[in-house]
């Protein structure tokens, strides 16, 4: 399916034509260790996801212009919004850590698991 185990704890994920909710899924699963069959939620696994030709990655062009990610500066009246297709532009790895990142589990080894993502354009 694209994936490679190069080591017990290195995966190597190629991009090319896989949408980013895909993409975000597994990465996220293979983060927390899920493949292992010593699976615990509770602890932080050494795996780290490698993931190449970003760029190569399929989106809808109505996705593009319709999806848009919010975020506020914590003043009253400062909601900041910006659509994907210039969030994209601008820095497309970015935009795979902010998907990886809601999809894994909302605890403390949510931002220690994000470290071990690295991505190739």
């Amino acid at each position: 399916m694209g994936e490679r185990i190069i080591q017990n704890d290195i995966i190597k994920i190629d991009a090319t034509g896989k949408s980013l909710g895909y993409l975000g899924s597994k990465i996220s699963f293979y983060l927390q260790g899920k493949h292992l069959p010593s699976y615990q939620p509770h602890l932080l696994s050494k795996n780290k996801v490698i993931v190449d030709n970003l760029l190569k990655a399929k989106i809808s062009k109505k996705k593009l212009e319709n999806k848009i990610y919010y975020r506020h500066t914590g003043y009253l009246g400062h909601l900041k919004q910006i659509k994907l297709k210039e969030l994209w532009e601008k820095d497309p790895k970015r935009v795979l850590k902010m998907i990886v990142r809601g999809m894994l589990p909302k605890n403390k080894l949510r931002d220690k698991r994000l470290k071990n993502l690295i991505i190739n354009l």
